[in-house]
C-alpha cells in the first residue's frame, strides 16, 4: 500500500461511522472545544481585569519609568533632554504629599495629593486618557485649586466649587500656616481604580513644592511609546545623562521593579487558573486516549487486514493518530470561533443574560403581586456596582496566549491518540487472519 491518502481515507471513515462500544468521536470533539472555549473567555476576562488595574497603575501613579533623588533646580532641564528621546512618550514631574482633608463633614480623611503642573493632561495623554471628568474640570491653573477623587469627594461631601481644608503631614520643618491652607474644589475624577478615587488628589506642583520639606525633590514620570522596552530605556537615559554628571545620584526604576509585589501576585494568579483551566485538557485527552485503545482492540481484524495488504506498523498506528488529529483540530477550531466570538462581545452577552434574568424577575414580581402576595426580588446585576467597584465587564484578547490554548487541546488529543496507538505494533496479521 503506498501514499498517504489512505491513511486519511480510513481514519475519516472511523470518525464518521464512529465506534461499536465506545464513546462518540462526537463527544471528544465536544470535550475540546469545551476546554478551548472556557480558557480562552475565563483568560480573556481576567485579562481585562487586570490589565485595566495595571494601566491605571502604571498611565496614573508609577509610569513606566521613575526618576527620583534628582538635584535641586534639575527638573526642567532633565526633562527637556529626557523628552527628546526616541521611545520617550511624555515626562511629568510632579510632587507628592500626605495630607489630612476636611470638607462640610468635621471629621478629617487621609489622602495622597499629587503635585503636578497645570498643563499635565497635554503633557502627559496616558494621564488623560485614564481621568474621566465627572464634576467641574481639571483646573489647577490656581494655586488654591484641588482636583479630586470622586470617591474621597463623596466622602468629603463636596462638589466642584466647595472648598477643602488641606492639612499636609509630610512636612517636617516649616511654617504652620504654610502646612495648612483652603483649596477650592475644581473637579472630580473618576479613574475605575478604587484605591485612587478614594485617596487621590491633585494641585499644582508649586504650590506643592511650597508645601514640602526642603530635603524632598520632585520625581519624574517617564511614559514610553512600549512599556516592555523600559530596560533598553533606561540604558538609553544613562547615557544621555552621563554628560552631565548625574549618573551616581539619579535613582531610575522601572515598572516592573517599582510594582513588583503587586504585577507577581497578577502573574502569580494568572499561572494558577491557567493551570487548573488546564487540567480540562488531561481530563479530556485522557478519555480520548481510553476510547482509542479500546478502538484499536475492536478492530482487530481489521487492523490485520491491512497489515496483510502491506501496510506498515507506522501507517496503520498514522490512522488512529490521523483520527486525533481531526477531533483536536475540529474540537480546538470549534471552541476557538466560540471562544473569540463570546470573550469579543463579553459586555453584550452579560448585558443579555441580566436582562434576561431581570425579564423572570419582573413576572414573578408581576404575578406574586396579582395573587396578593408580593415578593418583591430586586434587580439582578452579575457584577452589582453595590458590591464591585465595576462600571462594564472587560475582555482582552492576546493572540499568542489564544494560539497557545488552541495548541493545548489540539495537542492533548493528538498525543493522546499517538500513545494509545501503540498497542497496533503488537497485531500479528497471521494470529488475527487465522481465525476468521
Amino acid at each position: 500500500m503506498k501514499g498517504a491518502r489512505w491513511i486519511s481515507f480510513v481514519a475519516a471513515r472511523y470518525i464518521s461511522r464512529g465506534r461499536k462500544n465506545s464513546p462518540s468521536p462526537v463527544l471528544s470533539i465536544l470535550g475540546i472545544a469545551t476546554g478551548v472555549f472556557a480558557l480562552i473567555v475565563i483568560i480573556s476576562v481576567m485579562n481585562g481585569f487586570q490589565l485595566g488595574f495595571i494601566e491605571s497603575i502604571l498611565e496614573i501613579s508609577s509610569g513606566h519609568l521613575r526618576m527620583e533623588r534628582l538635584p535641586p533646580g534639575s527638573e526642567m532641564e532633565l526633562t527637556e533632554k529626557i523628552s527628546a528621546l526616541p521611545g520617550v512618550l511624555s515626562v511629568l514631574p510632579f510632587r507628592e504629599l500626605h495630607v489630612l482633608l476636611r470638607g462640610r463633614f468635621p471629621n478629617p480623611r487621609g489622602a495622597l495629593i499629587r503635585g503636578v503642573p497645570a498643563d499635565a493632561l497635554e503633557r502627559d495623554p496616558g494621564l488623560a486618557g485614564r481621568l474621566q471628568m465627572e464634576d467641574g474640570s481639571f483646573d489647577l491653573s490656581q494655586p488654591d485649586y484641588i482636583v479630586l477623587g470622586a470617591e474621597l469627594a463623596r466622602h468629603l461631601a463636596v462638589r466642584a466649587g466647595n472648598e477643602v481644608n488641606l492639612l499636609s503631614i509630610t512636612t517636617v520643618f516649616g511654617d504652620a500656616d504654610e502646612s495648612a491652607r483652603f483649596f477650592t474644589v475644581s473637579g472630580i475624577f473618576r479613574s475605575d481604580f478604587f484605591e485612587y478615587d478614594l485617596g487621590w488628589g491633585f494641585i499644582n506642583i508649586e504650590t506643592a513644592a511650597q508645601m514640602s520639606p526642603e530635603t524632598m525633590s520632585p520625581v519624574l514620570g517617564i511614559k514610553l511609546h512600549n512599556r516592555w522596552h523600559d530596560q533598553r530605556a533606561i540604558g538609553e537615559i544613562s547615557r544621555a545623562l552621563a554628560p552631565l554628571g548625574l549618573g551616581g545620584e539619579l535613582s531610575l526604576l522601572s515598572w516592573r521593579e517599582y510594582n513588583r509585589a503587586f504585577f507577581g501576585a497578577l502573574r502569580t494568579e494568572k499561572l494558577m487558573m491557567f493551570i487548573l483551566l488546564g487540567l480540562i485538557f488531561i481530563v479530556v485527552g485522557l478519555n480520548i486516549f481510553q476510547a482509542q485503545r479500546r478502538t484499536v482492540l475492536e478492530r482487530r481484524e481489521e487492523i490485520g487486514l491491512l497489515r496483510a495488504l502491506g501496510a506498515s506498523d507506522t501507517e496503520v498506528r498514522l490512522v488512529f493518530v490521523w483520527d486525533g488529529f481531526i477531533i483536536g483540530l475540529v474540537g480546538g477550531g470549534v471552541g476557538l470561533g466560540l471562544g473569540l466570538l463570546i470573550a469579543l462581545n463579553i459586555q453584550a452577552v452579560f448585558t443579555a443574560l441580566e436582562a434576561g434574568v431581570n425579564f423572570f424577575i419582573f413576572l414573578i414580581n408581576d404575578i406574586s403581586a396579582l395573587l396578593g402576595v408580593y415578593i418583591g426580588i430586586g434587580e439582578f446585576a452579575v457584577f452589582s456596582p453595590q458590591i464591585f467597584y465595576i462600571r462594564e465587564i472587560t475582555s482582552r484578547v492576546i493572540p499568542h496566549e489564544v494560539a497557545l490554548i488552541f495548541l493545548f487541546g489540539f495537542l492533548s488529543a493528538l498525543l493522546a491518540a499517538w500513545f494509545a496507538s501503540g498497542k497496533v505494533s503488537n497485531t500479528r496479521p497471521a494470529e488475527v487472519l487465522r481465525y476468521e
